[in-house]
């Protein structure tokens, strides 16, 4: 059996992955990443198109490895990336790209940070020696192998790893209920013009007569749909399946197929009853459902929809948000975009989050953080989910060079580090600056 030492292993490829990984890698340690599917990205290789939201709490965008790639897409030629104002309510602006460029760009930036990157690997079993994990059990098409790593950050998004260290956990709201899972898809060759000429945002007229027919699912009773980054396309986020598990892979594997049965109903009707549709057809389903929540595990603090109400901006905050509570379909067939802070105001996400109370060598990332549900419903967002994986890469390099456990990482000095990083808003520092004229 293979058996490899690393610095850092990371469990998870998605965009919080993707940035611990990264940030651990300039650090100079040795950065193992174990990404089970053949692609990196996440919610960007489940959902093609998925927009980055939430990256510009107060108009000014967020900073540090977000603010790096988008850079990096918007100095192409043509540009793969542009900011558009959110068709959605009380979402600000958003970063559209091209979800192929934005992918090589990012596996170029892994490539320059000089980590090991290995798809199609799954992490099993973290064998424990006290508080600390020793080793991770781990297979891949050539069959096991076990890495020893001096440091873990579960990026997995249902938190597999953490939850069999022993951290504890809670599965979506208070009864049990986890938000419903996306299957999206994309409309080409539509006349974007005509398709969003109307004061209708989520086509609730055109839906109510679908679902009155029987020609779409009740569920669709709210179109989400918005201009792709490409000419003459539509993103379509509006498939939502509820009362699925994302911890059981039958479950899921049963939703995306519902999902596809969904999907061609829906363009069907788009085509027949939707203007600007006429001539347009389905292409890029995603590969499976997007999950949006299972497990929330259990850190040090954990963070409130009462905290994100007050903007607080906590001394250990390692991102700035102000995304709305979008709450999709946990127990019924409504969604909600309520503000969570007033117009220019936004809360930081405490880095206690991310860090659980007892076992010494583990972080997480992502929406397995550490939130009510309320909280959770906003804190979710890509560059949030980002930074997070920025905060966690940047301290494991922090802690394996003091020697001291993840829980005693100095909060100060890896708010000074991330600030270097490019990282805006912490610190007591403004997000946006007196001389923005904001």
């Amino acid at each position: 059996m293979e058996e490899t030492d690393t610095d850092v292993l990371i469990v998870g490829g998605g965009t919080a992955g993707w940035a611990a990984v990264v940030a651990a890698g300039r650090q100079g340690l040795r950065v193992t990443l174990l990404e089970a599917t053949q692609k990196i990205g996440g919610v960007m290789a489940f959902c093609p198109g998925m927009p980055w939201g939430a990256a510009y709490p107060a108009d000014r965008i967020i900073g540090g490895l977000i603010e790096e790639l988008t850079a990096r897409l918007l100095a192409l030629h043509p540009p793969a990336a542009e900011k558009r104002p959110c068709a959605l309510e009380n979402f600000g602006p958003e970063i559209l790209y091209d979800p192929d460029i934005a992918t090589l760009t990012m596996f170029e930036m892994l490539e320059e940070a000089g980590v090991e990157v290995r798809l199609g690997a799954v992490a099993h079993e973290p064998l424990m020696e006290g508080a600390r994990i020793l080793s991770v059990s781990c297979h891949d098409r050539r069959g096991p192998f076990t890495i020893h790593p001096r440091m873990v950050i579960d990026c997995s998004g249902d938190g597999d790893i953490s939850a069999r260290a022993g951290v504890p956990f809670t599965l979506g709201d208070a009864k049990g209920n986890m938000m419903g899972v996306t299957l999206s898809f994309h409309m080409l060759n539509a006349d974007c013009d005509r398709v969003f000429a109307g004061n209708d945002p989520y086509f609730t007229e055109p839906a109510a007569r679908g679902i009155a027919e029987g020609r779409l699912h009740p569920d669709l009773a709210r179109l989400y749909m918005m201009r792709g980054f490409h000419p003459r396309t539509v993103f379509c986020n509006s498939v939502v399946i509820r009362g699925v598990d994302g911890t059981d892979p039958a479950a899921v594997s049963r939703a995306t197929q519902e999902g596809r049965r969904r999907i061609h109903q829906l363009a069907e009707f788009l085509r027949r009853d939707v203007p600007g549709f006429e001539d347009a057809y389905l292409s890029g389903i995603g590969p499976t459902v997007g999950v949006r929540e299972t497990r929330r595990l259990q850190g040090q603090y954990r963070v409130t929809g009462t905290d994100l109400a007050a903007a607080t901006k906590f001394p250990d905050g390692i991102v700035c948000c102000d995304n709305p509570v979008d709450d999709v379909m946990r127990d019924s067939a409504e969604m909600t975009h309520d503000a969570i802070v007033g117009q220019d105001a936004y809360y930081t996400i405490p880095f206690r989050s991310l860090v659980p109370e007892k076992i010494e060598n583990l972080m997480f990332a992502g929406r397995i953080i550490c939130a009510d549900p309320v909280a959770f419903a906003s804190v979710r967002g890509m560059p949030q989910c980002m930074a997070m994986g920025q905060a966690t890469g940047t301290a494991a390099a922090l802690a394996l060079r003091d020697g001291v456990p993840v829980q005693k990482v100095d909060h100060a000095e890896l708010v000074a580090a991330l600030t270097a990083q490019g990282v805006n808003g912490l610190g007591g520092r403004p997000l946006v600056q007196e001389s923005d004229g904001k």
